[in-house]
């Protein structure tokens, strides 16, 4: 169990869903996190029930789309921990809506949390990364950044920006060799609160998620586990050669 030993990874959103299960798997073998989130409760229990001593758990809470927050969990971790070599921005929100009736300000959300987040992340971590050799900084997209949802508009603009920025900064890094990776993962439907609520919509959740399981052809929703296994493959070596690539998690739902 030291797929990552010695590693440090920040994970956005790590207090629940993906970025919990990302997290609690990232310290099962081998790495020390430091979980971010705006939830600081549930945060702060993820990282106490990975690790009661807080030796090789940090929680800090962030607002993810303020450019000063990056800075201070950038220099919390090095502080503690002395280097990062991993970053999953993680952290996202969903907004239900077509091209005609979303917001502006729902639009503006949205893009705040799912894609400038993502930049400034990427950003500040190719700053701390390249003084110590390298690193892998692993981006969720989604099946949605692939293909389009007519009720989806503001997240599958949000989820292509991630996407196709996730190539730009991997391009950049591996030109000026920094030793940095950059990927993208691209989860289906994972059972997670944020999908929930999705499901829940309609005012039947069961309903719900039996359309939502319908449009995956094995036949389910996925694990949060089953997504965090993947990224736990870009932060390790064993995924030395990648880089600018979309790691499709979906059950199938984008070969149809």
């Amino acid at each position: 169990m030291s797929r990552v030993e010695g590693k440090v990874a920040i994970v956005t959103g790590g207090a629940k869903g993906i970025g919990e299960s990302t997290a609690r798997i990232l310290a099962a073998e081998g790495a020390s996190v430091v979980i971010t989130d705006l939830d600081a409760e549930a945060g702060q229990s993820v990282a106490a029930s990975i690790d009661p001593s807080g030796e090789k758990t940090l929680f800090i809470r962030q607002d993810v789309s303020d450019e000063a927050a990056w800075g201070d969990v950038i220099a919390q971790t090095l502080a503690k921990f002395g280097k990062l070599d991993v970053l999953v921005n993680n952290a996202g929100v969903g907004v239900t809506g077509s091209a005609e009736d979303t917001t502006l300000e729902q639009w503006r959300f949205v893009q705040s949390i799912n894609l400038d987040a993502v930049f400034l992340g990427t950003r500040a971590a190719i700053g701390a990364m390249k003084d110590s050799g390298g690193g892998s900084i692993i981006n969720l997209a989604s099946i949605e950044g692939i293909i389009g949802d007519p009720n989806l508009a503001a997240y599958n603009a949000s989820k292509g920006g991630v996407r196709i920025f996730t190539k730009s900064a991997a391009l950049h890094c591996a030109k000026t060799g920094t030793g940095i990776r950059v990927n993208s993962v691209h989860p289906g439907y994972i059972w997670t609160p944020m999908v929930e609520a999705v499901a829940g919509e309609g005012g039947d959740q069961d309903a719900g998620r039996k359309a939502l399981e319908s449009l995956h052809p094995i036949g389910r929703l996925g694990r949060p586990e089953e997504i965090a296994y993947g990224i736990l493959f870009l932060a390790s070596d064993e995924s030395s050669f990648m880089t600018g690539a979309e790691l499709v998690i979906d059950g199938g739902y984008t070969a149809q």
